[in-house]
């Protein structure tokens, strides 16, 4: 029999602790696909599951939630195809040469789009959309993102000029050039960042998006939008609800909003395959080099995203 290749975390702590399993090639149940991984999408989130010391019965953890590929095997009860293109999300353990997935976590691939930027798109894709689904952000909306370089910052500043609103992002000053290529206004973080966001925008911000976390973004934010229902964080688990700011997302108190998620991932597919949105790879491993890509990750300053490529 064939086998399949893994990447668990087979302890608690750093990157060190990735290693390769091999084990059976699955076979996919009713209503389930199995599917060849062409490329396995890296985020900040898997580089946490591990990061801090928990229950020894839970090792070892599989990691990564989103991947592309073709469909090689089906069960009973399904409508997916062998040969089939598609995207997976959610798809826990995608960190994998083969993925047995329930169908319903399948979109169809757009044949115009490469495997890595498929295979980066949903997750971050669907936290962006959920961020402006929540701030209800629209034509003529002045929209302040922090973190506009992030997985899911680089997402919300297209799909939020998508929506007509004009967009000022903060960033290190070595990404002035992308974003400006996005139709976004820069703007450096850190101290003085009121002040110079007032300057570029005198007459006013509609929404925040905070999406780094910091107390920076949060007191900026608070100070420049008025209306807190068009304020949300990502990232700030601490002050968030104590300032009566929306939290998004999979952590302690916040809204998953996994109806507006599922809902997003074939306009996401669309616009991503039609060119209007563009996912941007910063990098690619190999998946036995996974424990690279976490510590590149760990960095913070990831322009794009990382994926492995099985």
């Amino acid at each position: 029999m064939s086998a399949a290749r893994r990447v668990v975390a087979a302890g608690y702590g750093g990157p060190e602790n990735l290693v390769v399993e091999e084990l059976p090639l699955p076979e996919p149940g009713p209503g389930q696909v199995r599917v060849s991984v062409r490329a396995a999408g890296v985020n900040p989130y898997d580089a946490k599951v591990y990061a801090v010391p928990g229950d020894p019965s839970r090792l070892p953890i599989r990691l990564g939630f989103e991947a592309a590929g073709t469909v090689d095997a089906v069960g009973p009860e399904v409508s997916a195809a062998v040969g089939d293109e598609v995207i997976a999300f959610r798809a826990s353990g995608a960190y994998a040469s083969d993925l047995v997935v329930d169908q319903g976590a399948l979109t169809p691939k757009p044949s115009s789009l490469g495997w890595a930027e498929s295979a980066g798109l949903m997750l971050t894709g669907a936290a962006a959309w959920h961020a402006l689904a929540a701030t209800a952000v629209g034509e003529g909306d002045t929209v302040l993102v922090h973190g506009a370089t992030g997985g899911v910052g680089l997402t919300a500043v297209q799909l939020a000029r998508l929506r007509g609103a004009r967009v000022v992002g903060t960033t290190n000053p070595r990404n002035d050039d992308l974003l400006r290529e996005l139709g976004v206004e820069p703007v450096a973080y850190g101290e003085g960042l009121l002040d110079r966001v007032r300057a570029l925008a005198p007459e006013g911000v509609d929404v925040a998006l905070d999406l780094v976390g910091t107390d920076e973004a949060m007191d900026v934010s608070l100070a420049l939008v008025g209306d807190r229902s068009r304020l949300v964080s990502i990232a700030n688990f601490a002050r968030a609800p104590r300032e009566g700011v929306k939290l998004l997302g999979n952590g302690p108190g916040a809204d998953p909003g996994t109806e507006i998620r599922d809902a997003a991932r074939p306009e996401l597919a669309r616009l991503a395959g039609d060119g209007s949105l563009r996912v941007l790879v910063a990098s690619t491993y190999p998946l036995g080099e996974a424990a690279a890509a976490h510590r590149q990750i760990l960095t913070g300053h990831t322009t794009g995203k990382l994926v492995l490529l099985p």
